[in-house]
Order: C-alpha cells, then sequence, then structure tokens
C-alpha cells in the first residue's frame, strides 16, 4: 500500500522547510494546508508525473 510520495517545500511566510505527503493516486490536486511551524495557509498544488514524482509548488494563499 503506497502512503504517499514525500516532497519537502518551504514555506512562503515564515521560510521554514516542511514536508508534505502527497497522495499519488490523484494526478492533480489543490489544497490548502496550515505550515506546521507558523500555522498559515499554504495553497499547495500538486501534479504526479508519468513516473510517479510529485511536481508541487507551495504560494501563499493570499498572491
Amino acid at each position: 500500500m503506497d502512503l504517499g510520495v514525500s516532497v519537502e517545500i518551504q514555506c512562503p511566510y515564515c521560510w521554514e522547510r516542511i514536508l508534505l505527503a502527497v497522495d499519488p493516486s490523484v494526478p492533480e490536486q489543490e489544497y490548502v494546508e496550515d505550515c506546521l511551524v507558523c500555522c498559515r495557509p499554504i495553497e499547495i498544488r500538486a501534479r504526479i508525473d508519468e513516473r510517479g514524482r510529485a511536481e508541487v509548488i507551495a504560494r501563499r494563499e493570499d498572491e
């Protein structure tokens, strides 16, 4: 059972690096996740490519 693809991102607010688990069964996804350090909302856009690698963009919710 594949629990997810681990991806490290940088919070666009506090610049801390955090680890996300992206669900590889959903090819394109968009959701909001709070930073584990500063608790601000991060807009996550993730895409799983044909090799199963995650491409993730993390943006401020107010951009």
